[in-house]
């Protein structure tokens, strides 16, 4: 053990064991998030080019009959509905919010038939014109092994999680060649902590991913932007506070369009397996308005963050695939929210750039791609990241911050919760996403402990050293008794009750609630002597 009951993190040598853990599965994430694009790219080739190959492909490079637009959406929504009933109901969905709900619900436990289900599912639904992203069952899926390898390894729940996590960050880091965004994605919506313990298994497999996509796809950047600038002057700064408001607008929007879907489709008098079918309809008909909004998209993406797209398509994009992609999210097939949002974003800020400055091809998509993200996800850091890492344009790294920060704090202000937790919600469950430390971990028992014997027998003892932290864990082991509190040498300090936590919480409350001014005005007396000259000064009539 290389931690005590006072030291900076809680973590003991088994984190070399789940991190090795976690860098074998690292590497498996990364090839199942190659496999999952390639047969997004079958599938998507038979449906509408009628031949075999596994290059990814939009559906919209070439002009289909109107009735295969239309009907390959719904045969495709049929198919998943059909999984979803007879194979597994976590199918459905765009998978973060599965896979938060098997984390705090389900003690990270994951059927292994979803390893195999979800990116089936997600590549029909892909391949046949869903507007959705592969990143969200790659996330599942990449979960779901690391979630099955622990339970074959009987790791606790915690590990479990730990290395679920660790899955689906290298599936995400294999998928975008974005490694540190993978990383604080993990930290700020699947783990619910920041510790030695989890970060280390995590970043390891992060690791492994990235190098083994080397291998298999590459390491160029996914959407690379050339930056070509000195510097940013101040008023691109500001004009990047009016994309982050505008970024915000958009995914309130959105995320209200897709609450709106999500509470339809229960009120439909007709069975959930057939919700997808009508979620592909709606599909089919913004496909007819706009193809290029049908599949992920990269190639939109690309033309978008690269300043090659004209005003019919950003506007396009802008309504067409943000109308589709929030009804047929709701409808409960399958799919990520990554792509979409990285293209409705990145077209908000091309189509502002037509009226903003000119930095450099793209620079505006860009501060639109990281807002909207972060609007729509609240997760702020990643959403920097993913921006910079998917087009290395780090010169624009502090447009970028102020653009994602600015939608940030208007979306928490606005809206309670974000299209992943609202589903979490609904069903009867509360996530918060404010992480803080632990007032328990700040106050020791010494500075809390009642003099004299406890009037009930103690339940247990525990050291005046100990911290408010630790006496929980002792009361939950002892029925709540009171606790015989030891001092260092061994004495008898006296005693706990379990109402005596609430110090700790009191103190968090009034820091957290009462306004005080502490400070007060201070005019320093000048010393005897300097008072003595000045009043001789004056009677000498010098003073002035």
């Amino acid at each position: 053990v290389v931690s005590g009951p006072l030291a900076d993190f809680a973590v003991d040598r088994r984190v070399l064991l789940i991190t090795g853990v976690a860098l074998c599965i690292g590497a498996l994430s990364a090839g199942v998030a190659w496999c999952l694009v390639q047969l997004i790219g079958l599938v998507t080739n038979l449906v509408f080019y009628h031949r075999f190959s596994d290059a990814l492909v939009s559906p919209a490079a070439n002009e289909h009959p109107w009735w295969l637009i239309l009907g390959a959406p719904v045969a495709g929504g049929l198919v998943i509905g059909l999984m979803a009933r007879y194979g597994s109901d976590q199918v459905r969905g765009h998978g973060m919010p599965e896979t938060i709900e098997v984390i705090l619900t389900g003690s990270s436990r994951v059927e292994p038939k979803v390893a195999v289900l979800k990116p089936i599912s997600a590549a029909i639904s892909i391949g046949t014109g869903g507007p959705f992203g592969a990143e969200g069952p790659i996330v599942m899926t990449g979960g779901a092994m690391g979630s099955v390898v622990a339970q074959f390894l009987h790791l606790t729940a915690d590990e479990r999680k730990i290395l679920l996590a660790s899955g689906a960050a290298g599936g995400i880091a294999a998928t975008f060649n974005a490694p540190l965004a993978s990383i604080l994605l993990a930290v700020e919506l699947l783990l619910f902590e920041f510790r030695p313990r989890s970060l280390v298994p995590v970043a390891g497999s992060v690791a492994v991913a990235t190098v083994t996509r080397l291998f298999i796809m590459g390491g160029a950047p996914i959407f690379p932007v050339a930056a070509r600038m000195a510097e940013v002057h101040w008023q691109i700064d500001v004009l990047a506070v009016a994309v982050g408001i505008a970024g915000a607008a958009v995914a309130i929007g959105a995320t209200h369009l897709v609450y709106w879907a999500e509470g339809a489709f229960p009120r439909l008098p007709i069975h959930w397996m057939w919700w997808p079918a009508i979620g592909g309809l709606i599909i089919g008909v913004g496909g007819l308005i706009e193809p290029r909004a049908l599949g992920v998209g990269y190639n939109v993406i690309d033309a978008l963050l690269t300043g090659h797209a004209g005003l019919s398509l950003i506007v396009g994009i802008l309504v067409v695939k943000t109308a589709i992609w929030a009804l047929s999210l709701g409808s409960g097939t399958s799919g990520g929210v990554f792509a979409p949002v990285f293209m409705i974003g990145s077209a908000l800020g091309a189509f502002l750039g037509h009226w903003f400055p000119h930095v450099f091809p793209g620079f505006w998509a860009m501060l639109g791609l990281a807002a909207v993200v972060c609007g729509i996800m609240r997760a702020p850091l990643a959403a920097i990241m993913f921006t910079l890492e998917l087009t290395r344009a780090w010169p624009a790294m502090l447009p970028v911050i102020i653009a994602t920060i600015t939608a940030y704090v208007i979306s928490v202000l606005v809206l309670a919760r974000s299209v992943l937790t609202e589903k979490i919600a609904r069903s009867g469950m509360h996530l918060t996403r404010d992480y803080t430390t632990d007032p328990l971990e700040a106050f020791l028992v010494g500075e809390v402990v009642r003099p004299g014997p406890s009037p009930t027998p103690a339940g247990a003892s525990i050291s005046s050293q100990a911290t408010l932290r630790h006496a929980a864990n002792v009361f939950a082991e002892s029925d709540g008794r009171p606790l015989r509190v030891i001092s260092p040498d061994g004495c008898d300090q006296g005693h706990l009750l379990m109402k005596d936590l609430l110090t700790a919480r009191l103190h968090d409350l009034n820091e957290d609630t009462e306004r005080t001014r502490h400070l007060t005005p201070y005019f320093p007396r000048p010393p005897q002597s300097a008072v003595r000259r000045w009043a001789s000064a004056r009677r000498n009539g010098r003073a002035s």
